[in-house]
């Protein structure tokens, strides 16, 4: 090769690598993903697919579950009920071909009612050991090769949960430590709850390598009865030097020291008149320099300010939302590229633009259904993911006019209590629905389990 062909290739080669963006591929370690908010830097991802197009691959399952997939490099876990064993299952799939290389069996026992069964938590992964986690207590850490670490039961250990519903908060991992809340009622509920001594609500921290306790920190709340209730999940938050973790239920917003579980500061209530059947679902989410919060049953979206300490008072809201359409009571909501997006899931379903530090709404788009919705919005590659109760897949466009790209029929017959969020990680999308899950991604042709 002479020297003019070799400086030829050289600047070809140049020029491709300015030309080309990197693809930055990120795991999906957590229900919320990889920056806690539901929101992935991962690009070339479909709006168009279905059950046989931009599908790499279909894999069954034993049973439901409203847990969200979770994803590190080439390991898929999934949280399932057992529907003929009655019984919690703890999967891993090879993200490349579907195969199910390990499935455990944490604890036997199904549901407590029929909108839900143990199988609500979704597990969480440090990409060194996954821990799987079920409404019925049931905690169990595995190594990638599902070899079994150790394994508890909260309830055995703490005392009997004390819901009105199916207990299906979900663990966080962070900061090497294992984070788990139970926000319960105080008092027993429909036989359930200890009588030998005082329910309370806690948030516990655990070793993950051995499941011992770190720590436990007993949480109290003026809530009145199930408003007591919470099915949040702690969500970690870094600002301006300071750590904490962000509690939301029992009408009340707190940030802990994640090094102790002491409280940092509080604000109460979004409940004035104590309205006792204010259960709260959504987990807090951070983004913009506040940190927003949903209350319940159509009540405000509020967005607070940070570095807030002790116990707060009005002054510390920075807006709260007047619009009933700007609103959740059961999807947490999506921050992504300096906004939020609040998904209402009914009656009349909408996803709302909001500007954090002014609490603007962009837009509101209303999604043409009548099921209602109540998986939380995940996002990626200027797209926004979720799916109704049937299984049915909008694809919204994250730019600044409300887009719908598409609606999407993963669901099968049957299915109609569908929660479970959509995972992205590898460039692929991740779509669990009642006794199935899916790999999606660009120019993959479909391969049934």
């Amino acid at each position: 090769m002479n020297k003019r062909h070799r400086m030829k290739t050289y600047f070809s080669a140049l020029c491709l690598t300015v030309l080309i963006p990197v693809s930055h591929a990120e795991n999906w370690g957590h229900w919320r993903g990889p920056h806690f908010n539901g929101s992935s830097t991962e690009q070339n991802l479909p709006s168009e697919f279905s059950k046989t197009n931009n599908v790499k691959w279909g894999a069954d399952l034993p049973g439901t579950s409203a847990a969200t997939p979770i994803i590190w490099n080439d390991s898929v876990f999934v949280s399932s009920g057992d529907d003929h064993a009655k019984a919690m299952r703890a999967l891993c799939l090879d993200r490349k071909s579907g195969k199910v290389l390990w499935n455990q069996e944490v604890g036997v026992g199904y549901n407590l009612d029929e909108k839900s069964n143990f199988a609500s938590p979704s597990p969480v992964t440090d990409g060194k050991i996954v821990v799987f986690y079920y409404g019925n207590g049931d905690l169990a850490a595995f190594d990638f090769t599902g070899k079994k670490l150790w394994a508890r039961n909260l309830q055995k250990d703490y005392g009997q949960f004390a819901y009105q519903w199916t207990y299906g908060a979900s663990p966080t991992l962070y900061q090497e430590k294992l984070f788990i809340e139970v926000l319960q009622r105080d008092q027993p509920v429909h036989g359930r709850g200890r009588t030998d001594g005082p329910i309370d609500s806690y948030l516990l921290a655990l070793d993950p390598t051995t499941g011992k306790e770190l720590w436990k920190h007993v949480r109290p709340s003026e809530a009145k009865m199930e408003s007591h209730e919470a099915y949040s999940t702690p969500i970690p938050f870094e600002n301006n030097g300071r750590t904490e973790l962000l509690i939301a239920g029992g009408d009340a917003i707190t940030g802990h020291d994640p090094r102790t579980g002491d409280e940092l500061w509080r604000w109460s209530t979004w409940n004035p008149t104590f309205i006792t059947h204010w259960r709260l679902v959504p987990s807090p989410v951070t983004g913009g320099g506040v940190v927003l919060v949903c209350a319940p049953k159509g009540a405000p979206v509020y967005a607070f300010k940070t570095g807030a300490k002790g116990k707060q008072e009005d002054s510390v809201i920075g807006w709260k939302s007047s619009e009933r359409e700007v609103t959740s009571d059961v999807a947490t909501p999506l921050f992504y590229k300096g906004r939020f997006y609040i998904l209402k899931g009914e009656p009349r379903a909408a996803i709302s633009r909001v500007e954090p530090a002014t609490g603007k709404v962009d837009w509101t788009g209303q999604l043409d259904t009548r099921i209602k919705i109540e998986c939380s919005p995940t996002a990626a590659d200027d797209k926004i993911y979720f799916q109704n109760f049937r299984g049915e897949v909008f694809v919204v466009a994250a730019v600044d006019q409300f887009k719908l790209l598409g609606t999407i029929q993963m669901g099968d017959e049957g299915d109609d209590q569908l929660r479970s969020c959509i995972a992205i990680s590898q460039g692929e999308l991740f779509i669990r629905t009642g006794h199935k899950i899916y790999c999606v991604g660009n120019g993959m042709k479909v391969s049934a389990k």
